[in-house]
């Protein structure tokens, strides 16, 4: 029998099953493709705590539709780092990342139009889990190169040490588990 860890965020309940992330440790999954009721809950719950923000940047990962909620709920403009360079690019800006949840080095990308859309906008980072930091590094990154302001960053949830940053915004911690 499969373990699983009992998740309760936004006023919802969910069984995450624990997948083994390397030979130390193992991982509850967090999948929020295909679950409409968490999303909306979680980007309700989430825009109750976030500060007030022209737009919204996620990485092109399961934080997309918690991102496109929070902009249908707002009326704000979302935008998505793109994972692979798209023929329609102009002048994309691209950054680097390790994910610990991916195998190998991805890339986030961002187009020259959206770069000019967040221009002088608040932008809020929003995604489903942060662990190690590093997709919020890259998705940081890139807003370096916009002329937006950076306002939050917000999470579902804080994956074990990451919930003691006093820098995000989160609705619930995950913990880790450690392979015995």
């Amino acid at each position: 029998m499969d373990k699983t860890y009992k998740l309760k965020v936004a006023g919802l309940e969910r069984e995450l099953n624990i997948c083994k992330l390397n030979d130390a440790i193992s991982i509850a999954g967090f999948i929020m493709f295909s679950d409409v009721p968490l999303v909306e809950a979680c980007a309700k719950e989430l825009l109750k705590k976030v500060p007030e923000f022209d737009c919204i940047l996620t990485a092109e990962s399961k934080g997309i539709p918690l991102a496109y909620e929070m902009s249908r709920l707002s009326g704000k403009q979302y935008y998505v780092a793109r994972k692979k360079l798209k023929a329609y690019m102009k002048e994309p800006v691209i950054v680097n990342v390790t994910s610990i949840t991916t195998v190998g080095a991805q890339t986030l990308i961002l187009d020259k139009d959206y770069i000019d859309q967040m221009a002088g906008k608040r932008l809020l980072i929003v995604d489903d889990v942060v662990s190690t930091g590093e997709s919020l590094r890259a998705l940081e990154e890139l807003v370096s190169h916009t002329k937006a302001k950076l306002v939050g960053k917000a999470f579902v949830l804080a994956e074990d040490a990451a919930a003691d940053r006093k820098d995000i915004i989160y609705l619930e911690k995950l913990p880790i588990f450690p392979n015995k």
